[in-house]
């Protein structure tokens, strides 16, 4: 049976994820107007977008539905 390699993650997803917004649209300010970029930046669009939820999710603010 094959052991499964344990690797911990030094950032949070969250850090990781800001992290690589940054990148993907530093690369996508490179290319000229095309379907690549435009799939880059969907793509970095739908991580902040995960990352503010996490944010909103975790705040001491949320309340629970009545």
């Amino acid at each position: 049976m094959f052991k499964r390699r344990r690797f911990k993650q030094q950032l949070t997803l969250q850090d990781r994820l800001s992290a690589w917004v940054k990148q993907v649209q530093e690369q996508a300010s490179s290319l000229p107007p095309s379907p690549e970029r435009d799939a880059l930046l969907k793509k970095a669009r739908q991580a902040d977008v995960a990352n503010h939820l996490h944010d909103w999710v975790k705040s001491p603010g949320l309340q629970p539905p009545k």
